[in-house]
């Protein structure tokens, strides 16, 4: 007998444990939350937000007179002429407290006067809901949706001089800065002093079209001491659980920090010790707040030793990473200098902002099968110009792969089909005997040189490959919101009419109708029953991995269709 049923009950049972859970999740989902209880809410976020913005990190690793990346500091003079002058058309009167507002032709941000924080920033190609005009959002202040900013200063360890924190006070010569038609560099400089002959120019630097933004400091020491510093950064978040829903993608994704040590990307979870207790120095690491499909990241120079840690209070965390201790001499200057990421998880930015840092689009355990797939889908669709297309093409391109796998046992299937009546001869013959039905099966099957499990030889290679498909539509921002054709405007979430799966109902039916039917009355009957099964489960999977399985399927039909009618034909002659 062969084994293709059992594959196929494993998806039903599959398909009853999702049942299963989706009540299970629904029955316990949580409560909308009262007026009172929001208020209660924000107020006990203001209290935490408290608790750790008073937490201004000590530089942890030993002093060095060396850049964070191990290499000369060039004077200031030669750091401002390679940035250029702030065209005059694009500076607002100047600012006198609250925030600097900047818009690139990516970003819209905000960043606070005080410590020169990220507290806002809207990202204006990626609409919250398609169709519609409000942007994604990073950061912001508000405890009642979940408090979220990125920090950075200078911090001079326990030494009692004032440095330029996250709670200190900046000045800037514009309250607005904007990226003019065809300027490819936007510099927003902020400024501190201590009074005593210490000036930094903290300066966020915007590229056109890049999510990244360069962070430096330069430093001028005009004091007669010297005066001794070390960069750091940390993201500041209450990370707000999505509520898991099939209808959601959103629920499935990783939320919350991750780091990546100089070796091994990690993600760090609020409910285990070992991580809420993290502390190390690192070489060549990051680190990253994560959300579906977007990712708050810091990384520091390439070569730079840092201490990264992370401190957590309930959902609220606070990831950190600290450079070295350097002391700028009397009369001397200093840049310290180290890379944000605000924005979508763009693969090929992200690569090369930092080392691995493109890991944040996350496939999990499926990375190595995931990753080239996207490169395959990416290279498709620059030469098509839409992804529904290129998982078609896709899909065809993996068929015709794995074509000799499947025509082998497409063979095997078909030859089944032929020996079908024999098989029910057997049956009658030996009805009350089942260890001789079982004999006599095998028998037959050596003389016909049948595989009676080949037929679920390409079920199991397909079903990684499938999962990696399915990854790939659900991590990959490039995919987010991107249409198909007439109905289908959004591959990454399930048909609003739910056409796909019913044509992928049929497809399975047809399949079913194409091999040799089960021995078994009532696997005769699942198999009947599952086509339509699976695309009720199907039907709350991402658009396009539901394209990709229509295709595939079809793929299957014609390739089963062309063997049975030549094993047919080979049989008639024989």
């Amino acid at each position: 007998m062969s084994t293709n049923p059992r594959v196929f009950l494993w998806l039903g049972l599959v398909l009853l444990a999702w049942i299963n859970y989706e009540t299970w999740t629904r029955d316990h989902a949580p409560q909308p939350k009262t007026a009172a209880e929001i208020a209660q809410q924000a107020a006990d976020t203001a209290q935490r937000n408290a608790r750790l913005e008073e937490n201004v990190p000590q530089a942890a690793v030993p002093s060095a007179p060396t850049s964070p990346g191990g290499e000369p500091r060039a004077a200031a003079g030669e750091q401002r002429a390679a940035g250029g002058a702030q065209p005059e058309e694009n500076v607002a009167p100047a600012a006198e407290g609250g925030t600097v507002h900047v818009v690139t032709d990516v970003l819209d941000l905000e960043i606070g006067l005080t410590g020169g924080e990220l507290r806002q920033a809207d990202l204006l190609a990626y609409p919250l809901v398609k169709g519609q005009s409000k942007p994604v959002r990073l950061f912001n202040r508000d405890g009642a949706h979940g408090f979220y900013v990125l920090q950075t200063g200078l911090t001079g360890g326990a030494n009692g001089a004032p440095h330029p924190t996250h709670l200190a006070t900046f000045t800037s010569a514009a309250k607005e800065y904007r990226l003019a038609a065809g300027q490819k560099e936007l510099r927003v400089p902020l400024t501190w002093t201590d009074g005593h002959g210490v000036t930094v120019t903290k300066t966020y630097v915007f590229e056109r079209g890049r999510y990244n933004i360069g962070l430096d400091y330069d430093v001028q020491n005009k004091s007669a001491s010297p005066w001794s510093a070390a960069s750091y950064a940390q993201i500041l978040r209450d990370n707000i659980p999505v509520e898991r829903s099939m209808f959601s993608p959103d629920s499935y994704a990783f939320k919350g920090p991750a780091i990546y040590d100089g070796t091994k990307y990690r993600k760090l979870k609020l409910d285990k010790a070992e991580d809420t207790s993290l502390s190390l120095d690192v070489t060549g690491g990051w680190i990253a707040g994560m959300q579906h499909h977007f990712v708050t990241a810091v990384v520091p120079p390439v070569a730079a030793t840092t201490h990264i840690a992370l401190k957590a209070d309930g959902n609220k965390y606070l990831l950190s990473t600290v450079g070295r201790t350097q002391t700028v001499a009397p009369g001397a200057s200093e840049v310290f200098r180290e890379t944000l990421y605000v924005g979508p998880k763009l693969q090929a930015q992200l690569e090369t902002t930092g080392p691995e840092l493109e890991r944040v689009a996350d496939y999990g355990l499926l990375t190595p099968l995931a990753k080239p797939l996207f490169i395959l889908l990416k290279w498709l669709h620059r030469l098509v110009g839409n992804w529904g297309w290129a998982i078609v093409l896709a899909t065809c391109i993996l068929k015709a792969i794995f074509y000799p796998l499947s025509e082998k046992a497409g063979k095997s299937m078909a030859k089944m089909k032929t020996i079908t009546p024999r098989i029910k001869n057997l049956q009658e013959l030996y009805k009350d005997d089942r260890e001789k039905l079982g004999r006599a099966m095998m028998e037959l099957y050596q003389r016909e040189k049948i595989n009676p499990v080949a037929g679920c030889l390409p079920i199991l290679i397909q079903m990684p490959v499938f999962l990696a498909f399915y990854w790939v539509l659900l991590e990959s921002v490039e995919m987010r919101q991107a249409p198909f054709m007439l109905w289908i405007n959004d591959l990454s979430s399930r048909d609003p009419y739910f056409v796909l799966p019913a044509i992928m109902a049929a497809a399975m039916f047809a399949q079913y109708k194409l091999n040799p039917a089960p021995p078994d009355p009532v696997q005769a009957k699942v198999f009947m029953i599952m086509p339509f099964a699976m695309s009720v489960m199907f039907a709350f999977f991402p658009a396009g991995l539901v394209l990709y399985w229509v295709t595939n399927t079809i793929l299957s039909i014609a390739q089963q269709w062309n063997i049975n009618r030549r094993i047919e034909a080979q049989a008639a002659k024989a």
